[in-house]
C-alpha cells in the first residue's frame, strides 16, 4: 500500500506510457479505417501490441513509446531479433484465429509523449 504523496514505482509509469502509446497508435489505425482485431495479444511465446485489419490485410504493430530522446526514437529498438519474434507470435496468432488475411504487414509505431504532447509516427510495412 503506497502512502499519500508517495511517488508512483517506475514500473508503472511506464506501463502507462506503454497503454497510451498504444491508445495513440489503435485510434491512428481506426481513423485510416482499420479495425483493431487485437490489443496486447499474448502467448507464452510473447505479446503483438495491436492486429489491426482492413481490405484483408493484417496489419501486425508493434508500438513503442518514449517520453524523451534519451533512448532513441522508438522504432530503432526494433532490430532483427524483434522483427523474427514478431513474425514468430504472427505464425502463431493465425494458427489460432479465424482471420484469414490476403496480406500481412508488419509496422512499428513511434510514439513520443512529452510535456508538450503527443505525436506518433507509424512506418508501415517497415520489415
Amino acid at each position: 500500500m503506497s502512502e499519500a504523496g508517495a511517488s508512483v514505482p517506475r514500473m508503472d509509469r511506464r506501463a502507462d506510457r506503454g497503454a497510451a502509446g498504444e491508445d495513440l497508435a489503435a485510434a491512428w489505425y481506426a481513423d485510416r479505417g482499420f479495425h483493431v482485431v487485437e490489443r496486447n495479444w499474448r502467448c507464452p511465446a510473447g505479446e503483438l501490441d495491436l492486429v489491426a485489419v482492413r481490405d484483408g490485410v493484417l496489419a501486425i504493430c508493434e508500438v513503442k513509446t518514449r517520453s524523451g530522446r534519451a533512448f532513441g526514437a522508438g522504432y530503432e529498438a526494433v532490430g532483427w531479433q524483434k522483427q523474427r519474434k514478431l513474425r514468430q507470435l504472427a505464425e502463431l496468432f493465425l494458427l489460432g484465429s479465424a482471420v484469414r488475411p490476403a496480406a500481412v504487414r508488419f509496422d512499428v509505431a513511434s510514439v513520443s509523449l512529452t510535456s508538450g504532447g503527443a505525436s506518433i509516427e507509424v512506418f508501415e510495412d517497415a520489415f
